[in-house]
């Protein structure tokens, strides 16, 4: 069984679910894979909160334990829904925990994916990062990026922390405006890609898993948009069962 690490952030583990559903060659119920989706929110703790020192606890502690709780389920390959849990300071972690116990589970590492699709299909594109606060100052994937011969382009300082309100204000943003997503964040977002393609860029990451809720197209003004959700729902039906990817 596939399983989706779901809660961080909700949306962000729906999502990824229906793009298992979306990219899944089936043409009745009974043919599409089994899927656990397994969401407890109140127990992980905000991965941006964590990576800006403003809270203690490493949510890569109760990523670990439900981690554990899908195997016991019976999920065999799994996959995190949560750019930012990827970065070191908590995926390290998370995977020293699993190691703790011994878990024979498969992890599909969401930024690998993103980057192993990226090299094979753009790897002369310079690219520009959207993305929480956390992500970005971890060097997630800046860091990654250049490894692999990338050039990129980031926000501004400024555009950086209109980004992070996009995603975060109480009033406005995609974790409390979600369904829809209010018109503030998707002009704010668009106006930062635009200053993205001001310095060069030609494709953009959407780094954040709820960033996708709020630019579902493919393109805008003339970039590729790369949705590492819809990545990371093709890299786990592969893992699973290659004959069932679009």
């Amino acid at each position: 069984m596939i399983g989706i690490v779901g809660g961080v952030g909700p949306l962000g583990g729906l999502d990824l679910y229906k793009k298992i559903i979306e990219e899944t060659i089936a043409l009745s119920d009974q043919e599409h894979l089994p899927v656990m989706l397994y969401s407890f929110p109140n127990l992980i703790g905000d991965r941006s909160e964590y990576l800006k020192g403003h809270s203690t606890v490493n949510p890569a502690i109760a990523l670990a334990e439900i981690t554990r709780q899908m195997e016991s389920a019976g999920v065999t390959i799994v996959g995190i829904p949560c750019n930012t849990a990827h970065a070191d300071p908590i995926y390290g972690v998370y995977e020293q925990e699993l190691a703790k116990t011994n878990q024979k589970i498969k992890i599909l590492h969401l930024v690998n994916e993103t980057i192993s699709y990226m090299k094979a299909l753009y790897s002369k594109a310079k690219v520009g990062i959207l993305s929480t606060t956390g992500t970005r100052n971890s060097g997630l994937y800046r860091d990654l990026l250049l490894k692999e011969g990338f050039e990129i382009v980031e926000p501004s300082e400024d555009w950086q922390d209109r980004i992070h309100a996009a995603i975060y204000d109480k009033e406005y943003g995609i974790k409390a405006q979600s369904t829809p997503v209010t018109n503030k964040v998707r002009l704010e977002l668009h106006s930062a890609m635009d200053e993205l393609k001001k310095g060069g860029a030609e494709i953009i990451v959407l780094g954040c898993t709820e960033l996708p809720l709020a630019l579902p197209e493919n393109d805008h003004n003339g970039m590729t948009l790369i949705d590492p959700n819809r990545i990371l729902a093709r890299a786990l039906i592969y893992a699973f069962s290659p004959d069932k990817l679009k």
